[in-house]
């Protein structure tokens, strides 16, 4: 996969040399902040490089793009306890999962071919 005719990696490297020396010369960040940013930019293109080789592989995917984006406002002042951050993630994995089901086939048959199949699987 390439964006804009670049590979994904090289993509990265630039966020991350921009959020340095910009972090340096005009934002002044914090190493946290300048981590979390780098961390939202490898989730998004993570979540990029799975929608286009295999969308039913997508809900990982979305979930540590919003793990990264809590991370990110944490890292710029957003307080929030544990509790909170799970009640976050729980919603979300609930919201992805709904979406998902309705998206997702099953390779495999739902019976069994013969009762000896099924009682080995038991």
């Amino acid at each position: 996969m390439k964006i804009f005719g670049r590979e994904p990696a090289l993509w990265l490297a630039a966020i991350a040399a921009v959020v340095s020396l910009g972090s340096q010369f005009i934002w002044h960040l914090s190493d946290t902040q300048q981590s979390v940013i780098n961390a939202v930019a490898l989730a998004l293109v993570g979540l990029l490089t799975t929608a286009s080789v295999d969308q039913e592989k997508l809900a990982p995917a979305i979930l540590g793009l919003i793990s990264a984006l809590v991370a990110l406002g944490m890292g710029f002042g957003w307080h929030l306890d544990p509790t909170d951050q799970s009640v976050i993630m729980s919603a979300a994995a609930g919201i992805v999962a709904m979406f998902v089901r309705t998206q997702v086939t099953v390779d495999a048959p739902a019976h069994y071919a013969d009762d000896e199949t099924a009682e080995a699987a038991a």
